[in-house]
């Protein structure tokens, strides 16, 4: 293991764009979830004809699972993504639309009927909108308690209250709009890292988890967490996610 000078400066000036992580390789490690989100998307895509896939960031995800129904749709809202997410999935036929936060999905009442939501905005009211009678959603989540290790770690704020996002939130706001849950689960896999640096790419990624870092800022944090990681092995975090399938009645 590098100085911790050499882990940050790594970290620091490692390039992201759309949603590929390959940079952290085997520095940081999920552990499985007991459910396979591309296995579960790929059956979905069998049965539909016109397809959503909300907040697809650069593609790479839409992408892996070609092929495609011909009539597929997919919205971004970070603008840089947009035009990766085009670059990418022009070959694939995929309508790529941007969708800026908080406006309504650039989509027809009852277009489509399959949504995929990885990761992605989920309000149940335009899923309702947009999906036909007897439409298929398939989504995995972020919950709110996801990573939560890391702030408490450096001393940074949560980003929101431990139960704002849970998968009985969730599902209690489907049912509300209409859905049939077809199936739901929630787990807490472990994330582990094994190295500062990749704590600091992690956020850089990520800026939600904490929206005020910056390497000099957390300057004295980041080095008690190296100290305490070159005595005490990795850091163990956890992520949050939880799935669900629904069907609109």
């Amino acid at each position: 293991m590098g100085a911790y000078e050499e882990l940050v400066e790594e970290a620091v000036s490692a390039s992201f764009s759309g949603w590929d992580f390959g940079w952290l390789g085997y520095r940081a490690v999920s552990a499985d979830l007991s459910w396979s989100y591309d296995r579960i998307a790929r059956a979905a895509l069998q049965q539909a004809t016109r397809v959503l896939d909300v907040d697809t960031g650069g593609g790479e995800l839409l992408a892996s699972l070609a092929p495609l129904p011909a009539a597929t749709i997919a919205t971004e809202g970070y603008e840089p993504n947009v035009p990766l997410a085009r670059c990418r999935l022009f070959s694939l036929g995929v309508d790529v639309r941007q969708h800026p936060t908080g406006d309504p999905f650039p989509v027809e009442d009852g277009a489509v009927d399959l949504v995929l939501d990885r990761h992605g905005r989920l309000d149940a009211t335009e899923l309702a909108r947009v999906l036909r009678s007897d439409g298929v959603l398939v989504t995995q989540q972020v919950g709110s308690r996801n990573d939560a290790d890391l702030n408490e770690a450096l001393g940074a704020p949560p980003v929101m209250l431990p139960d704002a996002n849970t998968c009985e939130g969730a599902v209690n706001a489907l049912r509300e709009q209409g859905f049939e849950i077809l199936e739901a689960a929630e787990e807490w896999p472990e994330f582990v890292f094994l190295d500062v640096g990749a704590i600091v790419f992690h956020l850089r990624a990520i800026p939600w988890q904490i929206p005020d870092f910056d390497v000099d800022k957390y300057e004295p944090a980041l080095r008690a967490l190296d100290r305490r990681m070159r005595t005490e092995g990795p850091f163990v975090a956890h992520n949050h996610r939880y799935l669900i399938r629904a069907r609109l009645r």
